[in-house]
């Protein structure tokens, strides 16, 4: 199983970035995929989450209203979109994945994990 995770990149602050994790070796239709990440110093925390039927999608307060989950279970992809972009929101970003279906803040709960990608955001 990969989890490979795409997209990040330097952008200004108010700027949009999108992020994917494409999984690979078997479906994970039935798993929550989430997004987890982790600034310099700090211990990695909760982004977002989409339940295994993509019904429900979770934030953290810190993000609401500005980052939207998604996700397409024929590609096995997930994706963040990130629109009004803060400095603080400058992390390595990680996707995860798992049999999730409650406490999807938790990051011991999830069995995959990629590599990261980078974003940076200048103000």
């Amino acid at each position: 199983v990969q989890l490979q995770a795409c997209g990040g990149g330097l952008v200004q602050a108010g700027g949009s970035l999108r992020i994917s994790c494409a999984a690979s070796g078997r479906s994970f239709s039935s798993y929550a995929m989430s997004w987890f990440r982790q600034a310099p110093g700090k211990e990695r925390e909760f982004v977002s989450a989409s339940s295994w039927a993509a019904s429900n999608a979770y934030y953290a307060d810190s993000v609401k209203g500005r980052f939207t989950i998604s996700r397409d279970n024929a590609k096995n992809t997930v994706y963040l979109q990130m629109n009004s972009l803060k400095p603080e929101d400058t992390a390595v970003y990680y996707c995860a994945v798992g049999p999730v279906y409650s406490s999807y803040d938790s990051p011991f709960a999830y069995n995959y994990w990629g590599q990261g990608t980078e974003v940076t955001v200048s103000s």
